[in-house]
């Protein structure tokens, strides 16, 4: 029986003693990994937020925490992120420079006066994380959800319905946290990376210095894409007369013929097209203009010759007609009567006319062969079809 007992007690003490070993084990001390980040002993987890630096490369960006979530990107070695949290092996980051995310075309309208910037016109619009692998309809990880009122940033890209956007504020997504290695709080490490040089003599363990690295090809054209895109809109808001997108365009092709320029060499293209668009409205507008001035010279021409006109004629309304008096062999019913013709400048015959009553003594041979006015009556004049004007004055007119 005694025996018993010690091999009972000799259990219990190893089952304490293994206990406690996996204490220490598991147990950390309140000591910097670097300056500004802090391992804390009761949790054992970072401070967060904080800059991590990618230390392998073609590192999948995931839309959640695990390989069972669609990839959204990639990462190399020596990229930096800004961790927010993580969860079991996995690291929450603020999307780098090339991710974006899908939106419902039907609830977002354009702004009218920044096509780059799209309304929210509905609410609980759901936006989700975005992948080049997938079409926006089988991209289903729920980033976040937006209200009416609320505006995103177009990317220049529309899919099966739905907008490609930049990931807006509280849109995250993932990596392994094997793949990152933690440089210091954000704030005191820069996401930038710099190239060292041989005169670089800060200490190696100084955390607030930049780390050196090749800057990805990629990332470099989606900055200088980033750019341009600020240049269209700062170039719209001009005058017509002042906006020039040639150096824009010529920028952007250069991206998009960058064959290792990746996502900005797409985004260049569409940009490509949105600047045509722009060009061949501001050429039509030009063209319009164009027009409307020469349409506004024609008419001042003609206003110009009407007032002429107007002040040559003066108070010539009283007059029945005005042109040039001939003779005439037409003869009607009263061939007592002499006929005469008005004719215009061309000398196609106006009308006929007749002295009234009146005017029957009226010495009429000065009058011939120039350019008149005649006040009378008009009357149907049967011989010729045409009119009859039987006139008691006549006056002659400048020609």
């Amino acid at each position: 029986m005694q025996s018993h007992i010690n091999l009972l007690l000799l259990a219990c003490l190893a089952v304490f003693t293994s206990v406690g070993f996996a204490r220490e084990a598991v147990s950390l001390p309140d000591k910097p990994v670097s300056d500004g980040l802090f391992y804390d002993a009761e949790e054992s987890v970072l401070s967060f937020p904080y800059v991590a630096e990618i230390t392998g490369d073609d590192v999948y960006i995931r839309s959640g925490p695990g390989t069972n979530y669609y990839r959204c990107g990639k990462l190399n070695k020596a990229d930096r992120v800004k961790v927010i949290g993580s969860q079991f092996s996995w690291t929450r980051i603020v999307p780098p420079v090339g991710s974006f995310s899908w939106i419902s075309k039907q609830y977002v309208s354009i702004d009218p006066n920044n096509p780059a910037i799209g309304i929210v016109t509905g609410d609980a619009v759901r936006v989700y994380a975005g992948s080049e692998q997938l079409k926006p309809i089988h991209s289903t990880t729920l980033q976040l959800k937006f209200n009416k009122g609320d505006k995103v940033k177009l990317m220049g890209e529309e899919r099966d319905g739905y907008y490609k956007i930049v990931p807006p504020t509280g849109a995250y997504l993932w990596v392994s946290t094997k793949y990152t290695k933690p440089l210091g709080a954000v704030g005191q490490v820069s996401l930038a990376v710099e190239s060292k040089t041989k005169t670089d003599t800060r200490a190696k363990t100084d955390i607030t210095a930049v780390v050196p690295t090749k800057i990805s090809v990629e990332a470099k054209a989606l900055e200088e894409y980033y750019a341009l895109e600020k240049q269209i809109e700062s170039e719209r808001t001009k005058p017509v007369a002042q906006q020039n997108y040639a150096n824009i365009k010529k920028a952007l092709t250069e991206i998009s013929n960058n064959k290792n320029a990746g996502k900005a060499a797409r985004y260049a293209g569409f940009a490509i097209k949105q600047v045509e668009r722009l060009e061949l409205a501001l050429e039509v507008t030009k063209a319009v203009q164009l027009q409307n001035a020469q349409l506004q010279q024609v008419q001042e021409r003609i206003d110009k010759a009407r007032a002429a006109r107007l002040a040559e004629v003066g108070d010539l309304g009283r007059f029945a007609v005005i042109g040039k008096l001939q003779t005439s062999n037409v003869y009607g019913s009263e061939k007592e009567l002499k006929h005469y013709r008005i004719t215009d400048d061309s000398g196609k015959t106006i009308c006929y006319a007749l002295p009234a009553d009146s005017a029957l003594n009226m010495d009429l041979s000065k009058f011939i062969d120039h350019k008149v006015g005649l006040v009378g009556t008009i009357e149907p004049h049967p011989q010729t079809a045409g009119a009859l004007v039987r006139f008691t004055e006549i006056a002659k007119l400048n020609e």
